[in-house]
C-alpha cells in the first residue's frame, strides 16, 4: 500500500495539486486515460468544495488529501475544516430550476465517476469526502 498524505492551502490552486496527484496514482494503478481523467475530475470537484464551501477561503484553514494506492484500487479522502453540511439537503441538479445553474454538479459528478462515494462529517470538525476507484479487470 502507497500513501500519499499532505495538507493544502485554501486556494484554487490547491485543485490542481490534488488533481495531478490523484491522477499520477490512478496511472500508476494502471488505470486508462479516461478513467485516469475521470478520477482527476472528482478529486478536483471534491477539493473546489472543500476550498470554497467547506473553508470559505479562510486561509487560517487547511484542505486534508490522503491518496492510497494498493494493487486493486485507488482510495482518495478530501476533508476541510469547515462546518460541515448535510448531503440530503442539497438542491437537485438535475431539477429543471437547477439546471442553468454555474454550480451543484460536482458532487453528482464525483459519485458518477467514482466506484464508491461516501460524505461525512470529517473527525475534528469540517466535512470528509472519500471516493474510491478500482483497477481495471483486464
Amino acid at each position: 500500500m502507497e500513501t500519499i498524505q499532505t495538507t493544502l492551502d485554501s486556494t484554487l490552486q490547491t485543485a490542481d495539486k490534488a488533481e495531478d496527484l490523484a491522477m499520477q496514482e490512478a496511472a500508476k494503478l494502471g488505470l486508462d486515460d479516461d478513467a485516469q481523467h475521470q478520477v482527476g475530475m472528482a478529486v478536483r470537484e471534491c477539493t473546489v468544495n472543500a476550498v470554497v464551501h467547506g473553508n470559505r477561503y479562510n486561509k487560517n484553514k487547511r484542505v486534508h488529501l490522503q491518496i492510497e494506492r494498493s494493487d486493486s484500487e485507488l482510495t482518495i479522502t478530501i476533508g476541510d475544516e469547515g462546518e460541515g453540511f448535510d448531503l440530503n439537503s442539497l438542491p437537485d441538479p438535475l431539477a429543471p430550476e437547477n439546471l442553468l445553474r454555474q454550480s451543484g454538479r460536482g458532487l453528482m459528478l464525483a459519485r458518477a465517476f467514482m466506484d464508491d462515494f461516501d460524505l461525512h462529517p470529517r473527525p475534528g470538525g469540517g466535512t470528509e469526502v472519500r471516493l474510491v476507484k478500482h483497477a481495471s479487470e483486464s
